[in-house]
């Protein structure tokens, strides 16, 4: 009808309005963007969203939709991604993830000028969940540390469970970061193998954004900058690791003047990282109990969940935890931290002490 036929009309253009004219290639599938999508963004993310990207886009999203024209997606389109990862046994998280990278993709195609479905776009994602990554037990990590205490970088197992360094913190640390007289280190870098531009090619550079802050240290291996703002923190020494330091830095040597480097001064893979972790957890005899009742080895990075339980257990307040770990929702600048530093130094010795790491 004529009803019918001005309805439309109003609706076209109130879309042009909104969201532009449709580009020439309005029927583009979700492959054929997808490549153009990964190639401008590889010069705005991190190296690390952007193989997170790309692996989420290629192992998932393009196998099952890449096919479809963007105008032409539907919200069981839109579902049938996170079916494939449910039925191939994958985590929540890893679902969720792959969710916010096919949100992100279609929001950009329409900015873009493509046609997508609205519907397509806004459909729900997998669910909600909550973090897998549990907290130790003050008796377990005591018993961690007697373990670790037979090691000689102790030093290393300290710094996450006391002072909650990330294991990329502790990785790309460096002596010139630490003020062993004012008993302090500077949180300013963080290790990272960078992906090159062709997969295992070395002379082929690295895929990197543009301004992004790096310092080649060997092969892959960089030290860059925090994600936020708030990584870039000083944080006091507890003082045993003040001294463990003192001790540590006459017995290991490294090129790159690296903390905690492998055994021929080499850069630390998270790889080989954690695998000294687990070394010690299994030697401690240490397993996380999950709210399922099944148990598991700790992680690594429940360290760093272990020095906010710790901080939390001895008294210290919310800010004051968010400062020393270093999170970005609260002012922890570094010129916060100079003035709020007897606090910080405070809560980290009590923290030591219920460890019996106290001087």
């Amino acid at each position: 009808t004529e009803a019918q036929v001005r309805a439309r009309l109003v609706e076209a253009q109130r879309r042009i309005v909104s969201e532009g004219p449709a580009t020439a290639f309005a029927s583009v599938t979700m492959k054929c963007w997808a490549d153009q999508w990964l190639a401008a963004r590889q010069h705005i993310v991190r190296p690390g969203t952007f193989v997170s990207d790309r692996s989420a886009l290629d192992r998932w999203i393009i196998p099952h939709i890449g096919h479809l024209r963007l105008d032409s997606l539907t919200p069981s389109d839109i579902r049938r991604v996170a079916s494939a990862q449910g039925e191939a046994g994958l985590a929540l998280a890893t679902m969720q993830r792959t969710h916010a990278v096919l949100r992100k993709i279609l929001a950009d195609a329409v900015a873009e000028g493509y046609q997508v479905g609205q519907r397509a776009r806004e459909t729900a994602g997998p669910g909600q969940g909550h973090s897998p990554r549990q907290s130790l037990s003050v008796d377990d990590a005591l018993k961690i540390l007697d373990v670790a205490a037979t090691r000689r970088d102790v030093s290393r197992w300290v710094a996450a469970l006391i002072e909650g360094l990330r294991p990329a913190e502790a990785l790309g640390l460096t002596w010139d970061m630490i003020d062993l007289d004012a008993e302090t280190m500077t949180l300013a870098w963080q290790l990272k193998a960078l992906p090159y531009v062709e997969h295992r090619v070395p002379d082929s550079g690295f895929r990197v954004p543009r301004g992004f802050e790096s310092r080649h240290l060997q092969g892959a291996y960089h030290l860059v900058r925090p994600k936020t703002r708030a990584g870039n923190r000083v944080v006091p020494l507890v003082p045993w690791l003040a001294e463990a330091l003192r001790a540590w830095r006459g017995q290991v040597s490294s090129p790159y003047g690296l903390v905690w480097p492998r055994e021929d001064g080499t850069p630390r893979s998270a790889e080989f990282d954690r695998r000294q972790w687990y070394e010690i957890a299994e030697e401690a005899k240490v397993q996380v109990t999950l709210p399922d009742g099944l148990t598991r080895r700790p992680l690594l990075y429940e360290a760093r969940h272990t020095a906010a339980t710790l901080l939390l257990a001895s008294g210290t307040d919310e800010t004051t935890i968010k400062a020393v770990l270093g999170h970005s929702s609260v002012l922890s600048t570094q010129s916060y931290l100079h003035t709020d530093r007897t606090r910080t130094r405070a809560a980290l010795v009590a923290s030591a002490e219920l460890l019996g790491l106290g001087r």
